[in-house]
């Protein structure tokens, strides 16, 4: 099990804990002893809210995480609003996370931010949501609208609960997203790029430079500027874009293969004062 399953796994673990009474225990602890019974056929509508509650932590226990989520469900339909609701709001975006239902998850998390956004368990709550999108970002190539979800869910988690164990791991996921999304300019970049389509290149570079200076794309960023400038004879742009590139990049290949190109027309790199390309460098120096 990876770093992020044994978090989301233990805190599950630790609100199921402290809410197991020894009264239902005893209840479970019958029904398991009794072969003749089987606690995941039991009928939610007639249980009282704990015992479905302890219900679900049973099937969690069991890996029937299916059976756990329905009964876990079953608590929030017939005791909305109830203690036992609001534990089973979270118990249930578990199961649904782990499920891989996760636009239930989404649902189910949310609907607990939006009843208890400053309970005890808000920060896993919204932590699972930014999980749960997390795991549907797809490649470059596609829709990166779960990358935006991410930032947006995982930024709550930093900004709302700024002393829970989920902020590490939080801005490393929203590091993952930044970088799926300044691919996504990336590739659609190259695509205008190799068609000569060099204003519609640099507007998809440009993005990456400002918006996504911390992430993996930035060194090809402001080398396919070069490029790019180079192409269309703007060559103090492309002399600019390279400067920065040496500055943050020294030992870059895609600065080396900038030099080499400006070095064909004669040029080298050289700061532009007046250039956007060398503001933006700046902020990349001081991390601004």
């Amino acid at each position: 099990m990876n770093h992020v399953g044994s978090v989301v796994v233990k805190k599950a673990a630790r609100i199921a804990g402290l809410c197991v009474m020894m009264s239902v225990g005893a209840v479970l602890a019958g029904c398991q002893s009794d072969p003749d019974i089987d606690i995941s056929k039991l009928a939610a509508e007639t249980e009282p809210p704990e015992v479905l509650y302890n219900q679900g932590l049973a099937n969690i226990k069991a890996g029937n995480m299916s059976e756990a989520s329905r009964k876990f469900d079953a608590v929030d339909a017939q005791h909305p609003f109830s203690e036992w609701s609001q534990k089973s709001l979270v118990m249930s975006t578990f199961t649904k996370y782990r499920l891989g239902r996760y636009a239930d998850a989404i649902a189910t998390g949310n609907r607990y931010m939006n009843l208890y956004p400053k309970s005890e368990d808000a920060a896993y709550a919204q932590y699972l949501v930014g999980l749960s999108y997390w795991k549907q970002i797809s490649s470059v190539t596609q829709d990166q609208r779960n990358s935006v979800k991410t930032i947006e869910a995982m930024q709550r988690v930093v900004n709302e609960f700024p002393d829970s164990e989920y902020v590490d791991d939080a801005q490393a996921k929203m590091r993952f997203a930044r970088d799926q999304l300044a691919g996504k300019e990336m590739q659609v970049g190259r695509y205008y790029l190799e068609r000569k389509e060099y204003l519609a290149a640099i507007s998809r570079f440009r993005v990456v430079v400002e918006q996504y200076p911390n992430t993996n794309q930035i060194e090809e960023a402001l080398a396919r500027l070069v490029e790019s400038y180079y192409a269309m004879g703007v060559v103090s742009e492309a002399q600019a874009a390279a400067a920065v590139l040496g500055h943050n990049y020294p030992d870059s290949q895609w600065y080396s293969d900038s030099y080499a190109l400006l070095q064909k027309g004669g040029l080298e790199p050289r700061e532009n004062s007046g250039s956007w390309i060398t503001r933006a460098g700046r902020r990349l120096l001081t991390g601004a």
